[in-house]
């Protein structure tokens, strides 16, 4: 299972981006699916994440200001960024929990090689 981000870049504050994510491989199915980021010098947080069954979750850091949404057709993952504050610069990274075979009840956990958000003030 690979997934990969896109969707980085350089925005000045107030501004937006979007993220993407989509899973390839062979796989059953997709569980959770999450974006997490990580500052210079600083661990890598959970920021949001949507289950399968459309439950969504936020950080108090940004919520009311990023959006988490699936397209669970095309095996992808979306994060809406709105309102972007120099705090936000960071790399963020997509992570997905994954069955591999039906009848398994196994969950593997796989990243995105991260993608660079960096808002300038």
């Amino acid at each position: 299972v690979q997934l990969q981000a896109s969707g980085g870049g350089l925005v000045q504050a107030g501004g937006s981006l979007r993220l993407s994510c989509a899973a390839s491989g062979n796989f059953f199915t997709i569980n959770d699916m999450a974006w997490y980021r990580q500052a210079p010098d600083k661990q890598r947080d959970l920021i949001a994440i949507t289950t399968n069954g459309g439950t969504l979750d936020y950080a108090d850091s940004v919520k009311g200001r990023f959006t988490i949404s699936r397209d669970n057709a095309k095996n992808t993952v979306y994060l809406q960024m709105d309102s972007l504050k120099p705090d936000d610069t960071a790399v963020y990274y997509c992570n997905a929990a994954v069955r591999l075979t039906y009848g398994s009840s196994r969950i593997n956990y796989y990243w995105g090689k991260g993608t660079l958000v960096t808002v300038s003030s």
